[in-house]
């Protein structure tokens, strides 16, 4: 399985003082809300499918692929600028080079050369077993 994410910002990295949340409305902490819900939302699905591969002994058969440090126009998914866009590619070029997670060092770039190969073996298989 391989799980593609849109990304999430660094936005909870952020603090706040007690005079600044003092002055926020109804409608800023509903945003926040919303915001804590998404993140973990997506966090809670991946450490489930995460975890369900590892009692299957098929964690190499799973890879979560999400950058979680957009920043600035990167995070508006309705900015489709040339330049946001080039900003986008950018992003996922520099998430190639980025290890998987601090447990496995291997980098996205090299999990999803393993991850084409797999797939291509497991087709190539059914094709031999078809053709019998």
């Amino acid at each position: 399985l391989l799980s593609l994410g849109t990304g999430t910002t660094s936005e909870f990295d952020k603090t706040h003082t007690a005079e600044e949340t003092a002055k926020w409305g109804a409608l800023q902490w509903m945003l926040v809300i919303q915001q804590m819900t998404e993140a973990a939302s997506s966090y809670m699905t991946d450490y489930y499918l995460s975890t369900v591969f590892q009692d299957l002994h098929s964690q190499n058969n799973y890879l979560r692929v999400q950058e979680n440090a957009l920043t600035g126009t990167t995070t508006k998914a309705d900015d489709t600028s040339e330049a946001n866009m080039e900003l986008l590619a950018q992003v996922g070029e520099n998430l190639l080079k980025k290890p998987v997670s601090k447990d496995n060092p291997e980098t996205y770039e090299e999990a999803l050369k393993r991850f084409a190969k797999l797939l291509s073996d497991r087709k190539k298989l059914r094709a031999n077993k078809a053709s019998y």
